[in-house]
């Protein structure tokens, strides 16, 4: 069985090893939007990200099995992985501790206005704050309930954090969580202290937290992306910020990335902006390659039986 990795993943030798010990040849392409130099009409199992963003997956002949390397799926042709039956797997559970720690980092970043610590020490100042806030009774509303959302719910619960969660399934309320259907998105982020995205990118969610959604949150609300940048619509929130609005609006994806450098989301004192960089962790890929070992065994045994 013919197998193809790209540089979305870095293997060890010993990994390299463990995928021929279970009878995969391995071809291998470093920069996913390069030429592919060898017949890929004969890959039955690819390991990607974006591959198919830059080759056309009707070239693939035998594909039966795609492992990406990403939670998000939404730069995949769903409608012919669907219509052919290609085994399709994402990174689901990879990346959710990291995101989740970078999460409550941040929130608290916001609370305890670390920014302007962080300026002070490097003036040498002594100046103390007056107005920084607990994380403590503050109620969270976390759109998108899948293994992220619930790696941040299990850290904000250890902060006494009151819990409110939107999802495509709307569950019986819990002790410390109040589930909401997404039909009922206005109603949980109204009052919400915080609101956090995790929920995934597709032609219904896209740009789904606009002027409307903004005007409904309150105007010391935290925001927090780490979904997809094109969750929000970004003029929206900048009017909304030019307006003053938002105690603190968190950002690790963006609608075009690299952030342009002239973008106003820089520059104003209530944002942090990262380099979609938040679910990096020493512990990944060891996790990762976990995935892929066990989503290789079992669809193997699938197609075998």
């Amino acid at each position: 069985m013919k197998i193809l990795l790209t540089g979305a993943f870095k293997y060890s030798e010993e990994e390299l090893d463990e995928l021929k010990n279970m009878g995969l040849e391995i071809f291998y392409l470093q920069n996913e939007n390069e030429d592919i130099e060898f017949d890929i009409a004969d890959i039955e199992y690819v390991i990607c990200n974006a591959l198919f963003l830059y080759h056309d997956i009707k070239l693939f002949k035998k594909l039966k099995y795609i492992q990406v390397t990403s939670a998000g799926l939404d730069r995949l042709p769903m409608d012919y992985i669907l219509s052919k039956k290609i085994k399709l797997f994402n990174a689901r559970g990879v990346y959710s501790i990291p995101i989740a720690e970078w999460t409550v980092l941040k929130i608290l970043e916001i609370y305890k206005r670390s920014k302007t610590f962080y300026k002070q020490q490097e003036k040498h100042e002594w100046i103390k704050q007056r107005d920084l806030i607990e994380l403590n009774g503050r109620t969270a509303c976390i759109i998108g309930y899948g293994s992220i959302g619930k790696e941040i719910a299990k850290r904000l619960n250890a902060f006494n954090v009151k819990l409110r969660v939107v999802d495509m399934k709307e569950q019986l309320n819990s002790s410390n969580i109040e589930y909401f259907s997404v039909k009922k998105t206005n109603e949980a982020i109204l009052n919400s202290d915080i609101i956090i995205l995790t929920l995934p990118l597709t032609d219904e969610t896209r740009e789904s937290i606009n002027k409307e959604k903004f005007e409904l949150m309150k105007n010391d609300a935290i925001i927090v992306n780490i979904s997809r940048g094109q969750i929000i619509n970004e003029k929206d929130l900048i009017e909304q910020l030019d307006k003053g609005k938002f105690l603190g609006v968190i950002l690790d994806v963006f609608q075009e990335e690299p952030l342009s450098s002239d973008s106003k989301l820089w520059d104003y004192n209530n944002t942090i902006i990262t380099p979609h960089n938040c679910f990096v962790s020493d512990n990944n890929n060891e996790r990762m390659f976990e995935v892929i070992k066990n989503n290789i065994n079992m669809v193997k045994e699938g197609f075998e039986q």
